[in-house]
């Protein structure tokens, strides 16, 4: 997940997983009960709060055929993260007011009053920050510990999902949210983790995860799959069904264009109306619906094979046709696309310094951004974070410039091997060309102050040969790997690349 991105929207996608989940599971619940009074339902056993239960656990969205359609079409990176972000908490979100709700029905219409709203509106906060700061405190934990394993790095892996599973069990019994313990655990670890932990053990929890990941979303639709042939649970009510697929489609779409046209007053770029469209289609059902369903007490809710029923047929409906027709709506109504190629290292250099002149002047004007937020906690972050939570080695890595060249190196290592596998032989890394130079012998003691000339004189060139740059006590020698000219966009963070590793990294 990219967590700038996330960070940066987090007002966006708190409005639409918290007010948003709120917003429809109010409004199905009341326009649903708006129809039983009219006689639209005919004869059920049900009530106001039992449809407020049920408008709360068919809000929960789970859009993973949208974003898989995402990632495969490349929308730009606004839409992906508060689609992305909103299906992250809004599971959590949902599973808080399908408790409070419950609590309600359990103690009976007749013995809510106000005291008793006003409690449940308190527990709803309480249960939601409570569990994201049990996942912060084990997400610190586990920082701590990955900063102790550096000679036991085998078993590494195992304490990342011990320590997840225990954040998840511990909110369970605190009466927490443990869906968002788990959440808030996996965001707030991941940068420490991937600094302390060798690259094998990052990449067995990656692949393992996704391994878990994957498999438990086959079980949840196998288990759709069994229940949709079980007779004894299918109690079929036309009108039921098609008013609540009628009102989820409508009320998000109308919460979703409203929400937006409130965040657009903020934003300093709006969301535009197309990527408002996609959104609202883009709200569909899943596991977690059929989940909270399944669990109803049948003695508390005499209607609960109609639920159950009517969530199966919302799910299908919302997976199979809203989720098949996504790729070619994004493609019909041209989706503003993100940038695919990768950024070059003059371009990162040029954005970090955009970044550090927009925390100047809101700093000069007084005004409090977040960008202004960002740098206070950036500045938190390596003073005392980075001392606590991270190993001595693992701080260095975490210098801009040095992680990026570090990167680069390692791609022109990468580049070696398969050039090497390809010729059989490795000796072409010595090969000397007709542009390997060495500058310190060429400009003597004067070759700092030359520096900004030679780099001039070469980002004005056109034409350099496709060379890379292995760090060396005495960088020299200038390595030809294909024997073909670059374009100018190569041609820069070649030269860059030069600049760096006779530069900046001997300074280190």
């Amino acid at each position: 997940m990219p967590n700038k991105l996330f960070f940066s929207n987090l007002g966006s996608i708190l409005v639409y997983a918290v007010i948003g989940t709120c917003w429809n599971a109010a409004t199905l619940g009341l326009a649903l009960w708006g129809c039983w009074l009219g006689g639209a339902m005919g004869d059920i056993d049900t009530g106001l709060l039992q449809l407020l239960l049920f408008g709360s656990l068919i809000a929960a969205v789970d859009p993973v055929a949208v974003i898989a359609v995402f990632e495969e079409v490349h929308v730009n990176e606004v839409l992906y993260i508060l689609v992305f972000g909103e299906s992250l908490l809004n599971d959590g979100v949902t599973v808080v007011l399908f408790n409070v709700f419950n609590a309600f029905v359990s103690l009976g219409g007749a013995k809510i009053d106000a005291v008793e709203i006003i409690k449940g509106i308190i527990s709803f906060f309480v249960v939601a920050v409570g569990g994201s700061l049990v996942g912060v405190v084990f997400a610190l934990l586990i920082s701590l510990l990955t900063r102790c394993t550096k000679n036991i790095q085998i078993i590494e892996p195992g304490f990342i999902f011990i320590l997840g599973y225990l954040s998840y069990l511990t909110a369970e019994m605190l009466s927490l949210s443990p869906i968002l313990s788990c959440t808030f655990y996996g965001v707030c670890c991941q940068k420490y983790i991937n600094a302390n932990m060798d690259e094998r053990s990052v990449s067995t929890v990656r692949y393992a995860m996704k391994v878990f990941a994957n498999g438990s979303e086959t079980i949840i639709f196998v288990f759709l799959g069994i229940t949709a042939i079980d007779p004894s649970i299918w109690v079929w009510n036309t009108a039921f069904i098609f008013l609540t697929l009628l009102f989820i489609f409508v009320f998000r779409f109308i919460g979703v264009f409203f929400l937006t046209w409130i965040l657009n007053q903020y934003r300093l770029v709006p969301l535009e109306f197309i990527d408002q469209v996609v959104m609202g289609y883009g709200g569909l059902r899943g596991a977690v619906a059929y989940g909270l369903v399944v669990s109803l007490d049948e003695k508390k809710y005499k209607e609960k094979n109609m639920m159950i029923s009517t969530t199966l047929l919302v799910v299908y409906f919302t997976v199979m046709l809203q989720g098949i027709t996504m790729k070619p709506l994004v493609n019909w109504l041209k989706v503003k696309r993100a940038a695919v190629t990768e950024r070059t290292l003059a371009e990162k250099i040029q954005n970090r310094t955009f970044d550090h002149i927009l925390v100047a002047i809101e700093d000069i004007s007084g005004q409090i951004g977040h960008n202004y937020m960002r740098d206070k906690w950036n500045n938190f972050e390596e003073r005392w974070l980075y001392w606590l939570l991270m190993t001595p080695s693992a701080k260095k890595s975490c210098d801009h410039i040095f992680n990026i060249f570090h990167r680069l190196n390692l791609k022109d290592a990468i580049s070696y091997v398969k050039e090497g596998e390809r010729r059989g032989s490795l000796a072409f890394i010595r090969k000397e060309t007709k542009i390997d130079v060495d500058f310190y012998k060429k400009f003597g003691a004067n070759f700092s102050e030359m520096m900004p000339y030679i780099m001039t004189e070469n980002m004005g060139s056109d034409h350099v040969p496709v060379s890379s740059i292995l760090w060396n006590s005495v960088p020299s020698v200038c390595l030809d790997m294909h024997e073909q000219d670059l374009k100018m966009r190569e041609s820069e963070d070649f030269n860059a690349h030069h600049l760096l590793q006779q530069h900046l990294y001997r300074g280190k």
